[in-house]
């Protein structure tokens, strides 16, 4: 990863938790996600619910991720019961909130066009109610 891509992975996770803390939630960006640990890189707390997120900002036509990186986060979602999303945004657009069920493994890694993420999106809106 370069540092450019970095620097707007990290502003997309930034700006996630923004809207996630405006509704309400306690959030904690985890450090060291993504570098062999299996934490998501975003977790959120309000009352009852709880969240994972692992966030992308890649501006594709699809999206993909290291086979191993998947395993570890449906391993942690299994172990912890947090209902864990990878999200999603590319540049200037929507977020997607992608369940890793919906995520398509190859020989490599697991994918998602950005068609199907549209397609099998649960909207900011579901996550976090109908007063955002």
């Amino acid at each position: 990863m370069t540092f450019g891509s970095y620097q707007k992975g990290t502003r997309a996770e930034h700006e996630l938790m923004d809207k996630l803390m405006a509704a309400g939630f306690l959030v904690i960006r985890a450090a060291g996600s993504g570098s062999g640990s299996p934490c998501p890189d975003i977790l959120t707390f309000r009352r009852t619910e709880q969240y994972g997120f692992e966030c992308k900002a890649v501006n594709s036509t699809s999206l993909q991720l290291r086979k191993e990186q998947v395993e570890h986060l449906k391993i942690w979602e299994e172990k912890t019961s947090i209902t864990t999303f990878v999200a999603w945004r590319q540049t200037g657009g929507e977020w997607y909130f992608i369940r890793l069920q919906f995520l398509h493994e190859n020989a490599k890694s697991y994918a998602i066009s950005a068609k199907e993420a549209e397609r099998v999106n649960t909207g900011i809106e579901q996550i976090v109610g109908k007063a955002y």
